[in-house]
């Protein structure tokens, strides 16, 4: 274990944030695919894996608690270790229900019932580990750093999650031939991530880095800790948020920030989906997972990491405004392709839709290294683990709310176009740029930029001397 200052971040962030990703993919979005492959009803299957949700929801409620007791490296690699053991279990306790059951979709949820249990376990050790690894990313490394590094740990993250949506269920797919069924193909398939877990708490344990900052928050030791003290530190990490300086401000930013990209999300694959006639392009499922898992990722990634060398150049407060601005090119992109309606099955088709595709994820991968560093900026401070915990809460809150009536506005007040749905989104921009404007003068002008050294100061000195003279 090395001190943070001679631990290279590309040793670990990558790791540590595609590490973060899988967990929460798995749990609720692959598992639906899982539950109705081995016999569970597509209502049952919903309804369980929404509640599944619950842990990431509520999670800066026991945030405090990664803040005073122990050590932000202690509880990333700690709840490693639990998923590991948490997916080993639910690998183990999946039932393996008949062929012709599976076929009917007539396994009841009482098989899954002890799967369905560590399935909780595991899932409220995934939330509590997103907690302990966004507090460690904060103090493993100073403002600039931040900055470089905020498009990275993002790209990774969406590249767990392209791998758990693509990568896990064609795993399974694979070894169904060579298990001879879908219910030990999946008990393999959840193995496997069991055992990466195994190994990636044992990477991290000696490849994270040991900030000296890395410490419990309050006035006595942690292992020291009354009751007494907990609860007044517990409380205090809420009472400090709220106290904060432009709370009101910074909440309705996380709140409005992304309601443009909130709607589209929950419509553009649909979207795609959708028969000419609807509005739609007409794309097969293969083609979408192809434009989404090859060339979105190379928009994400170049958007992701132009976005951190910009701000660690210039700052959050100089680069917030082009951000806040390129975040509206996923409307256009999609505005364009819901009024020409490119045929998908022509070469110029395909290239139209590839660039569209490509531009929404690089202003997407761009645009949010913003909304990242803000949260950042916040949350600094003696409780910064637990009060980014509830930056993330609002930020949740600010996707789901317009994300639940996407489907009620195109239906109802767009009179079910696509077209229209998409100029609709484009308006909800303005609600982006007034946030932007609100927060930006509140924000230090060198947060996030690069500071001169002591010794390049004094050479800047030296040759304003020699001017002089």
């Amino acid at each position: 274990m090395k001190s943070s200052a001679k631990v290279n971040p590309w040793t670990w962030i990558p790791t540590l944030y595609f590490a973060q990703g899988i967990p929460f993919i798995f749990i609720n979005m692959v598992t639906m695919v899982l539950f109705t492959q081995l016999g569970m009803s597509e209502t049952d299957a919903a309804l369980y894996t929404g509640w599944l949700y619950l842990p990431w929801v509520i999670k800066p409620f026991w945030g405090p608690i990664v803040d005073i007791i122990r050590t932000k490296r202690w509880w990333t690699v700690t709840m490693q270790i639990c998923m590991a053991i948490g997916l080993g279990a639910i690998a183990f306790t999946l039932p393996l229900p008949e062929a012709g059951d599976i076929a009917k979709h007539s396994v009841p949820v009482s098989a899954f019932a002890v799967a369905l249990c560590f399935y909780v376990i595991t899932a409220f050790c995934s939330a509590t580990h997103d907690i302990a690894s966004d507090g460690f990313y904060m103090i493993a490394l100073d403002t600039n750093q931040q900055s470089v590094f905020v498009g990275i740990r993002s790209t990774f993250y969406r590249c767990a999650s392209i791998f758990g949506q693509g990568g896990l269920v064609m795993i399974a797919g694979a070894l169904e031939a060579y298990c001879g069924g879908v219910a030990p193909a999946w008990k393999w398939t959840v193995a496997i991530c069991a055992a990466f877990f195994g190994i990636v708490s044992i990477y991290h344990a000696f490849f994270l880095p040991v900030p000296v900052a890395d410490k419990a928050v309050g006035n006595s030791n942690s292992k020291n800790k009354s009751i007494g003290d907990i609860i007044k530190e517990f409380s205090g990490s809420f009472i400090t948020f709220f106290k904060k300086k432009h709370v009101v401000l910074a909440m309705l930013f996380m709140l409005l920030y992304r309601l443009p990209e909130a709607q589209v999300v929950k419509l553009c694959q649909p979207f795609l989906l959708a028969s000419r006639e609807a509005g739609g392009l007409g794309m097969t499922q293969t083609e979408v997972g192809f434009a989404y898992g090859t060339l979105a990722i190379v928009g994400l990634t170049v958007g992701g990491i132009i976005g951190g060398i910009c701000a660690s150049k210039g700052g959050l407060r100089r680069w917030i405004w082009p951000m806040a601005l390129a975040t509206s090119l996923n409307c256009v992109a999609y505005i364009f392709l819901s009024f020409v309606q490119p045929d998908y099955a022509t070469v110029a088709g395909k290239a139209q839709v590839f660039a569209a595709i490509v531009l929404e994820q690089f202003a997407y991968g761009f645009g949010f290294t913003a909304f990242m560093l803000f949260m950042m900026y916040f949350a600094d401070g003696p409780y910064k683990t637990s009060h980014y915990a509830i930056c993330t809460a609002f930020m949740a809150l600010g996707m789901m709310l317009p994300g639940m009536a996407a489907g009620w506005i195109k239906e109802t007040l767009m009179g079910n176009s696509y077209a229209y749905f998409f100029l609709w989104v484009l308006g909800c921009n303005l609600a982006t740029w007034l946030v932007t404007a609100l927060v930006r003068g509140h924000i230090d002008p060198t947060y996030g930029a690069k500071t001169p050294s002591a010794e390049t100061k004094l050479e800047e000195e030296k040759l304003i001397e020699d001017d002089e003279i």
